[in-house]
């Protein structure tokens, strides 16, 4: 359980006009006062803070994932800042997510949400300091006459320069889990910054790789088209010769037409590709320009045997996940606080005078001080309904943890699964290539030997170009593939050199 206290030193002492003020009044050595309200704060921190302490709560998880047999075993360890895209060995893709993490506008909106949370931060630690303020006052009163008046004059003049102090005894530690809570919120956010900047690193990569799948499938339509052009002059000059029939020039153009058609489409999924990328480095679309990539023909990084699932402690949005858990924790023992009495103790010190010149004189000092308790003794349920909705929220925290948890699992188990599928799949499809190419390349030959019809060349062309295309997008694939486990782990599966 938790309570609040306060502890004010707010009040106000003034002379008026026509009153006297005893010889005897002394003005309190601050330190006199500094040392009642130090003492009192000492002795609050002794009791604990109400409400209950944060213990993680139980998740759904499995020792190790299936389809991670590439390489040799890993073991799970603390998560370290890693620039795990160097690991793909392209300097142009090193360059690119560098000057994305410098000017990628969405990640600087992660960082600037950081410096709020951490000034939030400092101002729920301000709450164990005291308030220190000082203020002038000139008032000019008058006073019925007619009505029963302690003052001779009806008319009274005071200035005051009282020296006020706040400060709120966290008896209970409302305080304290208020700034546990703003703690919390504080890691949280710097998990989602660093969950943001991992974000940006992996959708650069991946959008990096599919440019150059996107360039591969666009130069493979290109050559594909350009020998199609020359079969359709070859058919139009037997046909002008005799030897083939309208219809096989008619087919030749509807397969130009079609590869035209096709280099089009890719082209322009190439352009809404590369106006992706400028955004995430944080340039203009209609300014940046990207040279065609070279041929996906590198080996992968190799994933270890047996990941286990301890490695997804290192996901920055599981951290923050778990960091607003703890904050909803100590918002219980904040609610709980409302239920205990309040203790503050007012009071000022300064100087009050009828007449400026005699403000700063001995005689014209004042001070007031007088502690006071608040017992909360009927609410109308409000406080009973803030803490049940404290614990409705804590409630909801552990299930969005868990949930998220559940997903991360997912997304690493998918990750695993399509690079072992995708690899299986890659490996068939160049089978396919080669046969499709001496399919294509026989068709045509016999073709120009008069042995069989155009519609046999175009059929052969037609299954070459997509068993080509498939191969490019696969290999693209595969790289994105890998990115996003890279992505899923929290950043890969490296060790810190002290493991």
């Amino acid at each position: 359980m938790r309570t609040s206290t306060d502890f004010s030193l707010n009040g106000l002492a003034s002379v008026q006009s026509g009153s006297t003020v005893s010889p005897q009044m002394r003005f309190p050595h601050p330190a006199t006062i500094v040392g009642i309200l130090a003492a009192s704060a000492l002795a609050g921190c002794s009791l604990p803070a109400v409400g209950p302490d944060y213990r993680a709560p139980t998740t759904p998880t499995a020792k190790t994932f299936k389809d991670a047999a590439d390489s040799h075993p890993v073991s799970a360890g603390p998560r370290v800042a890693s620039e795990w895209w160097r690991g793909f060995g392209d300097a142009d893709l090193n360059g690119y997510i560098a000057h994305a993490l410098k000017e990628n506008q969405s990640l600087k909106g992660a960082l600037a949400r950081v410096e709020q949370a951490r000034a939030l931060t400092g101002q729920a630690r301000a709450s164990y300091l005291p308030m220190i303020g000082a203020t002038g006052l000139a008032t000019r009163e008058r006073t019925s006459e007619t009505t029963i008046n302690q003052f001779p004059h009806s008319l009274t003049t005071t200035y005051r320069l009282p020296l006020t102090l706040s400060w709120e005894l966290d008896l209970f530690g409302r305080v304290r889990r208020l700034s546990e809570s703003a703690q919390a919120g504080f890691v949280a956010t710097q998990e989602l910054a660093e969950a943001t900047r991992l974000s940006v690193a992996a959708e650069t990569a991946s959008t990096y790789f599919a440019l150059s799948a996107t360039d591969q499938e666009e130069r493979i339509v290109a050559e594909t088209l350009a020998l199609q052009k020359e079969m359709l002059a070859l058919v139009e000059a037997r046909r002008d010769a005799g030897r083939a029939s309208d219809l096989a020039v008619e087919q030749a153009r509807a397969a130009v037409a079609t590869s035209e058609a096709d280099l089009a489409s890719v082209t322009n999924r190439r352009s809404a590709l590369k106006n992706g990328l400028a955004v995430l480095l944080g340039q203009a679309a209609p300014a940046f320009e990207i040279d065609e990539r070279a041929q996906l023909n590198r080996a992968l990084p190799p994933v270890p045997v047996g990941l286990p699932s301890e490695l997804l402690r290192r996901r920055p949005d599981l951290a923050a996940a778990e960091s607003s858990l703890r904050s909803a924790n100590a918002q219980i023992g904040v609610a709980k606080s409302a239920f205990f009495p309040a203790i503050s103790l007012t009071g000022s010190a300064g100087f009050a005078s009828a007449e400026i010149d005699n403000l700063f004189k001995t005689d014209s000092r004042a001070w007031s001080i007088g502690p006071s308790v608040y017992v909360p003794l009927f609410q109308g349920g409000r406080n009973r309904a803030n803490y049940q909705r404290s614990l409705a929220a804590y409630e909801e925290a552990v299930a969005g943890y868990r949930q998220a948890v559940l997903g991360a699992l997912r997304e690493v188990q998918d990750a695993l699964t399509a690079s072992q599928r995708l690899a299986e799949q890659s490996e068939a499809i160049a089978r396919a290539v080669v046969h499709a190419r001496r399919a294509r390349d026989l068709a045509e030959e016999r073709y120009r030997a008069g042995a069989t019809s155009y519609l046999e060349v175009i059929d052969a062309q037609r299954t070459a170009l997509a068993a080509e295309r498939s191969a490019a997008a696969l290999a693209g694939q595969r790289w994105i593939t890998r990115v996003t486990l890279i992505r899923a782990l929290g950043g890969g599966w490296d060790q810190p050199k002290s493991v």
